[in-house]
């Protein structure tokens, strides 16, 4: 008598295979754009910037996840050198922008000195407004040599943030990612939203807006995300326009965002 093989029943939420069925629907739309950049030599920059555990890891990797790595590259930088430090402060970052048929997506940017910096310490406040006030000019001239940029914001709640960090602490596979300005980023919330404000209404252009995504939904950030950057790209096959459609209120527009803060700010003053 021959033995049945075993068998396991898996029940998957009906949510988990909706978002993975629009998620393949969206690489693909992603790599016939990446083919795009390829035959027309163009030349794409992302930039994900956001709170520790906002999300912008996981969604590098989905939008990377079936490019070519021969013209998608990640860069995530460590801490400047003592060499480095004497440079121009733009400098170790201009060497990894793309080149011609090239899509590069910054894990965290110049915009360090926006955010972690001025608010752990790690430059003075001269520094802080300089950079605020050179970060326009500089992204001018990164546009008019042809490079097309992105600037994501992934903005998560303080609650949401927590329960990251907590979960962090507990996964073997996860707690790489915990360092000791993560610990300190729930104590300074109120610092770092302030650095945030700071950020967006100075350097929110119209060459080089800020995108903000509401990340407290991972899935629903990755997906709307992917899909505000199709629908600023242009190529051949292009699926439905509302096929593409994002969720305002998951994407929000940076200069919006900076006005809510401003009258956040001026209410808890009072």
């Amino acid at each position: 008598m021959k033995n049945k093989k075993d068998k396991i029943q898996v029940w998957v939420k009906k949510e988990t295979l909706e978002y993975e069925k629009e998620l393949s629907k969206l690489q693909v739309e992603l790599l016939k754009f990446q083919n795009h950049v390829k035959d027309k030599g163009l030349k794409i920059l992302m930039i994900f910037e956001g709170r520790d555990a906002a999300g912008k890891g996981g969604t590098i990797k989905r939008i990377t996840e079936h490019l070519n790595p021969r013209g998608a590259r990640i860069v995530a930088l460590e801490k400047p050198s003592d060499i480095e430090r004497t440079q121009w402060y733009f400098q170790r970052y201009v060497q990894h922008l793309p080149s011609a048929g090239e899509i590069v997506l910054f894990d965290r940017s110049w915009y360090n000195r926006s955010m972690v910096e001025p608010v752990m310490g790690f430059c003075t406040e001269r520094q802080h407004h300089k950079f605020l006030k050179d970060v326009p000019e500089f992204e001018d001239m990164i546009v008019d040599e042809n490079i097309q940029i992105f600037k994501f914001y992934f903005s998560v709640s303080k609650d949401q943030q927590n329960k990251r960090f907590k979960k962090r602490e507990t996964d073997p596979l996860k707690q790489y990612k915990l360092s000791p300005v993560d610990k300190e980023s729930q104590k300074l919330w109120n610092e770092y939203s302030l650095a945030k404000f700071m950020m967006l209404s100075s350097t929110h252009t119209e060459t080089a807006p800020w995108t903000i995504i509401k990340s407290d939904n991972k899935k629903k950030a990755r997906i709307n995300a992917m899909k505000h950057i199709l629908n600023f790209v242009d190529y051949p096959n292009k699926i439905d326009s509302n096929e593409i459609k994002v969720d305002k209120d998951v994407i929000v527009y940076g200069r919006d965002e900076a006005i809510k803060m401003e009258k956040m700010f001026k209410f808890s003053l009072k």
